[in-house]
């Protein structure tokens, strides 16, 4: 009874892995032409907010179709690839064909970064809600630690 259980609870975690695969391979072939993404905004894109990870696992493995992979750089706008290395070579002649300007193997994300905001996608940049005041901030702080005294 214990092992099929073992065996039930391995077969959900396939299907839950491949499940976050799907939506990692989706998510980076939505990256539009002439933008790139980081892995972790890959991964939050995905629902998978943490797990920048498993982006660089899923695009080392693919699933053979044409994948935009040289769409994805770290957080700080740089290949993953060693310096030098025929991936970063590729990476950049790839990305350069398509516009991105890549000067000493970076890419200006916020030039070329994608962006899912729908303030900024509806209205340009420079429209998100401005953030809250800390005047604002620490009344509803306070307000909170009121409500957990009572």
């Amino acid at each position: 009874m214990v092992a099929k259980e073992r065996t039930k609870t391995l077969a959900q975690a396939d299907d839950a892995r491949a499940d976050a695969l799907a939506r990692i391979l989706a998510t980076v072939r939505a990256i539009p032409r002439g933008r790139v993404a980081s892995y972790g905004q890959v991964a939050a894109n995905a629902g998978l907010k943490g797990r920048a990870r498993l982006v660089g696992y899923a695009l080392r493995t693919g699933d053979g179709r044409a994948l935009p992979w040289h769409r994805v750089l770290r957080a700080n706008g740089a290949s993953a690839f060693p310096e030098g290395s025929a991936g970063r070579v590729e990476q950049c002649r790839r990305l350069e064909r398509e516009g991105v300007h890549v000067p000493r193997g970076r890419v200006d994300l916020g030039r070329y970064g994608w962006t899912r905001d729908m303030d900024v996608l509806l209205w340009g940049p420079g429209a998100a809600a401005p953030a809250e005041s800390s005047s604002r901030r620490s009344r509803r702080a306070a307000a909170t630690r009121a409500r957990h005294r009572a």
